[in-house]
């Protein structure tokens, strides 16, 4: 445990501990195979009031996401998702938008999505193609939306498009005419995150659905989402690494090779002693950013970026590292590192890829902000 992190949050660790591992530690590797999640799993977070944070100081917060990202990595999207969406809400919805939306999310009665990517758009948001257009007292919404997540079962979408040139965001409900969901099956990994391509054709949505200015969907709307996904991911992530890091260990002690354990053998522990640093690295990121956002510090954003990035990269590298010590026991359908090795490589797509983080960190490392604090 992080020697600044306080009594109370030791305690609250260890009550997301117990609940994750009666909830959802058990359904894991079935969520994964039946690329699922159970239909009531977002009602039960949410019963805990453990979906969207509430209550959480950012700290906290992301021993949450760490604790269910050691576990499942399709559970800890559909709090990041969920959160993500909320905290768009939050920020920049109508009185009306945040007391209609905000119980729903929190308490699991509605699930989130949030619709950016399109086929010819995932990291470029200025080619985004879906369009808006004013219809009387409302919108007309034209286009397509991919790599959704939750787009299978979710009740409310944060979608973002053009209306008059500008990206601007809007939330749509999920009986709107004209919607369609085709669901995406085969993922490498996060294989219960219930993707889907989204369509819509002429939906109509009324004046309210617009959320904040014409013109604020990606700048401030969207950016308020990714800033919380990637908190999410950087703690999920973490805990991924973690989990990999115990099996690794564990086998490391109990696996006798040549006449003694593999502990003991040179090469291993210099792969082991890497990969603690790894985790060890990539926690204290997340915990430095956790801080600065509980303290409103500006550098928060950015330290936010840095944690996904290292945490996400480390990620994908002790889980390789853990899958080479394990050996075939590593590669097996029973075996949560080939789960977590095949989530990991996902985890350095979403939010920012490893390459746009790179971009962006490599420019401020460049003009001096990185190194301010």
């Amino acid at each position: 445990m992080h020697p600044e992190w306080t009594d109370a949050q030791r305690q609250i660790r260890e009550q997301f501990r117990a609940f994750v591992d009666a909830e959802i530690r058990p359904h894991a590797r079935r969520f994964d195979a039946e690329q699922r999640l159970s239909s009531d799993l977002a009602h039960r977070i949410g019963g805990r009031g453990l979906l969207i944070g509430d209550g959480l100081d950012a700290l906290s917060l992301g021993l949450l996401h760490e604790t269910v990202g050691a576990v499942c990595a399709s559970t800890r999207s559909l709090l990041t998702v969920q959160g993500m969406v909320a905290a768009a809400i939050r920020r920049w919805g109508s009185a009306t938008q945040r007391e209609r939306w905000l119980p729903a999310l929190a308490n699991g009665t509605t699930v989130a999505a949030f619709a950016l990517s399109e086929p010819d758009a995932g990291s470029d948001a200025c080619a985004l193609q879906c369009t808006a257009h004013a219809d009387g007292e409302g919108f007309r919404l034209h286009g397509v939306k991919t790599w959704i997540s939750f787009a299978e079962i979710a009740g409310l979408i944060l979608l973002i498009a053009r209306l008059d040139g500008q990206l601007t965001a809007f939330l749509v409900e999920r009986d709107t005419a004209g919607l369609t969901v085709e669901p995406i099956r085969g993922l490498l990994g996060a294989r219960a995150s219930m993707l889907g391509t989204m369509r819509f054709e002429a939906c109509h949505v009324p004046a309210s659905a617009r959320i904040g200015g014409v013109g604020f969907g990606f700048a401030a709307v969207a950016a308020t989402a990714l800033d919380y996904g990637r908190y999410s991911v950087a703690w999920g992530s973490t805990g991924a690494a973690g989990a990999c890091l115990e099996a690794a260990i564990t086998h490391a002690r109990e696996r006798k090779q040549f006449g003694k354990p593999l502990a003991e053998q040179a090469l291993v522990q210099r792969l082991l002693t890497r990969m603690v640093v790894q985790v060890q690295s990539a926690r204290l990121l997340c915990a430095r950013a956790g801080w600065l956002r509980q303290n409103q510090h500006p550098a928060a954003v950015s330290e936010t970026s840095l944690a996904k990035y290292q945490a996400t990269v480390c990620a994908s590298a002790v889980a390789t590292d853990a899958l080479q010590l394990l050996g075939a026991r590593g590669i097996g359908g029973e075996a949560d590192v080939e789960r977590h090795f095949r989530d990991a490589r996902v985890m350095e797509l979403i939010e920012g890829s490893t390459q746009i983080q790179e971009i962006v960190l490599g420019a401020r490392a460049v003009s001096g902000e990185a190194w301010l604090l």
